[in-house]
């Protein structure tokens, strides 16, 4: 299993897709060139922006090397995005996923009470046979399986349609038209209601196969969440599923300002996290300060595997830095594993969704219980300049 896209439903696509450009270096699809197949396929749904009668949704394509996002926005009342915008903020309505038997999971989720919100539907394309299916998962989430066989490989299909359907049209921007500052999607995290986290997370482990890595209990003395972490089999997906721990928590601030369950944030893995917040923060971005104390607090701690230089370049940035020897981050080269961290400001102008971006050396895995904490920490910074944390 591994993402596919992920779908935000939006006030205006277009609005939305010049802020990826110009802010994170994306570059737009021209034509639906690089759409899921799939997507580009159906006939049945809008894809392209056209704006006139006959459709009632614009979809924007964004694209950064392996990351795909469609954003849409409601041209008329029927568009089930006005539905979906009618109840909750912008925000994330579905991710998909690429799946490797669409027929054994829906027959799962039969079992396990899931709805369907889309039979299974399938096509044929010459030797590509695609298949896909909507479940409904938490809150308003849905997530859309896909499974494709023959045809030959991905980056074999994605050169043709890009051959065949015009490039990726460039849009000016800060960045420079060949880069691409993200290496994938590291991790979606999903928040729910105070009582289902235990629910959610056997929800995903009977229906899509996901099983528990990590599980955290973080608390302050003003407010505590609960989370735990949940992986595909393949490895490839890593999904951490959020609880309020108390009735103030910010889980509960987004619960309460989203009108339920939803993706809290989702992670873009960068192979240069220093090179890149510093074109973002160029770009305008708005990004979560870090508290005035933790580089003093880092500087204490012991085995710090970094240089005092590199360590005041990468507070110069405010990014999070966390490591644990010897430990569940693994280790290469006898180097020690290293998370770096930072995270955006809420980008819909009310405290829902935000993006962070994390770089991971010398392979490190999981997640650093110290960076959590400090994430946690500068969201309840945030909650106070709000009035929101009593």
């Amino acid at each position: 299993m591994k993402i596919d896209h992920v779908h935000f439903y939006v006030e205006d696509a277009k609005i939305w897709r010049d802020w990826f450009v110009r802010h994170l270096g994306f570059q737009v699809v021209a034509d639906s060139a690089v759409l899921p197949t799939f997507l580009e396929k159906a006939d049945n749904i809008p894809w392209k922006a056209r704006e006139d009668d006959t459709f009632h949704t614009c979809t924007q394509v964004v694209k950064s090397g392996p990351i795909c996002f469609l954003l849409s926005s409601p041209l008329l009342p029927t568009s089930p995005v006005a539905e979906f915008l009618r109840y909750h903020p912008p925000g994330v309505a579905d991710v998909a996923f690429c799946v490797e038997n669409l027929e054994e999971i829906i027959s799962l989720a039969q079992v396990h009470g899931a709805k369907i919100l889309q039979p299974i539907q399938q096509n044929q394309y010459g030797q590509e046979c695609i298949k896909w299916s909507k479940i409904a998962a938490w809150g308003s989430l849905t997530h859309t399986l896909i499974e494709t066989t023959g045809g030959g490989n991905e980056e074999t299909r994605e050169s043709q349609r890009i051959t065949e359907s015009g490039s990726v049209e460039k849009y000016p921007s800060l960045f420079p038209s060949s880069s691409s500052w993200f290496a994938g999607i590291d991790h979606i995290v999903l928040n729910v209601n105070a009582g289902d986290l235990e629910h959610a997370v056997a929800w995903y482990e009977n229906i899509l196969n996901f099983q528990g890595q990590q599980t955290f209990n973080i608390k302050t003395s003003r407010s505590a969440l609960h989370s735990q972490v949940m992986v595909s089999r393949s490895g490839d997906v890593q999904l951490p599923i959020n609880e309020p721990g108390s009735a103030n928590s910010q889980i509960q601030e987004f619960l309460n300002v989203n009108q339920g369950s939803g993706i809290q944030h989702i992670a873009l893995r960068t192979r240069n996290i220093v090179h890149a917040i510093a074109q973002f923060r160029a770009s305008g971005l708005s990004l979560l300060p870090v508290p005035q104390d933790y580089y003093s607090q880092v500087r204490q701690r012991k085995g710090l595997p970094l240089s005092i230089d590199e360590l005041d370049t990468i507070a110069g940035q405010e990014i999070l830095v966390d490591w644990k020897q010897e430990t569940f981050f693994g280790s290469k080269n006898n180097r020690t594993p290293l998370l770096l961290q930072i995270f955006t400001q809420p980008i819909f102008g009310q405290p829902t969704f935000f993006f962070e971006f994390i770089e991971r050396r010398y392979q490190a895995q999981g997640f650093g219980e110290g960076n959590f904490r400090t994430l946690f920490a500068a969201i309840e910074n945030e909650q106070i300049k709000r009035g929101s944390l009593g």
